[in-house]
């Protein structure tokens, strides 16, 4: 049972199948899909979600399509469509559609954020920064990702320290929320309760958003620590789908689905419908062609709907 200051609490969502999801996959979905995917998640109660990345089609093809796709999304009021951008020439194409919000990415460590971006650690922070005032002064919200915060797939263990020093500085630039995301999918829940709780505080009052990937098995378990730590906003992906093309062994994110049913079951809110979430995962399944890794969509809800 979830402990009795949990009952009745609000957490904030973000769904990322339309772009984490979908970065890594070798089939290419059709806007038309793309946009009935994301329509789709809206209709399951999502009201934040990561919609496209801004970044250069040869570097990611999944995502060569992000204007249309933008283009093509219903004017909703009450949902924020995000876009992910690596530097200003992805925010400046960004800030020419409707997106409400810019997701900028920096990396904890020199390796991955030169595989990922061309630049070393810090040198990605400032670029992150740089986005975020930009678009803030162009009335658009921005937010900032720390990749590899749990761990990195060229340099092994990060250190909390560098990450914690990281999320202080990005803070400066006035960003509605920093996130921690376990890239390659290596924390355990210890490890995301301590990180958490030390950036919650560093960066207080900006809220903390949390990202994981379910690689060795330890996702869920993952997003209740963060949680209980502090974290504002869990990020989740239907299907489980997800990945990184620079970050090598990095593989699904934690299943949207799951995530509502271990948030519903533990009196938690996130304005998610769990069948609406299942059903949506049943159909990206049948969209990609294949059994798709979250667990809810094999299983079911538990009790059965009535």
């Amino acid at each position: 049972m979830a402990k009795q200051a949990d009952q009745g609490r609000r957490i904030g969502f973000v769904e990322v199948a339309p772009r984490d999801g979908l970065q890594n996959e070798s089939a290419i979905l059709s806007t038309d899909d793309k946009v009935s995917l994301i329509t789709r998640a809206i209709s399951a109660g999502v009201r934040r979600i990561e919609v496209a990345s801004f970044v250069h089609p040869t570097k990611v093809p999944q995502m060569a399509d992000a204007e249309a796709v933008v283009a093509a999304l219903p004017d909703r009021a009450d949902v924020v469509y995000i876009g992910l951008v690596l530097n200003k020439r992805g925010a400046l194409r960004a800030l020419d559609t409707k997106i409400d919000e810019l997701g900028a990415v920096c990396v904890a460590t020199d390796r991955f954020a030169t595989a990922n971006q061309g630049q070393t650690s810090l040198e990605s922070l400032e670029m992150a920064k740089d986005v975020v005032r930009f678009a803030t002064g162009e009335g658009r919200r921005a937010q900032i990702t720390i990749g590899a915060s749990f761990g990195c797939p060229f340099e092994g263990e990060v250190d909390p320290d560098h990450v914690v020093a990281m999320a202080a500085s990005a803070a400066e630039a006035g960003p509605v929320e920093v996130a921690l995301a376990d890239t390659i999918g290596v924390a355990v829940p210890a490890q995301v309760s301590a990180l958490i709780a030390r950036v919650v505080r560093a960066i207080a009052p900006i809220p903390v958003r949390a990202h994981f990937h379910n690689t060795r098995g330890t996702g869920i378990a993952n997003v209740w620590a963060a949680i209980e730590a502090g974290a504002s906003t869990i990020d989740a992906s239907i299907g489980g789908l997800g990945g990184c093309p620079f970050a090598p062994g990095a593989a699904g994110n934690v299943a949207s689905e799951d995530v509502a049913y271990l948030l519903q079951r533990s009196g938690v809110d996130a304005g998610l419908d769990l069948d609406g979430l299942i059903a949506t995962s049943h159909w990206l399944g049948g969209v990609m062609g294949r059994k798709l890794p979250g667990m809810l969509g094999h299983v079911g809800r538990f009790p059965a709907a009535a």
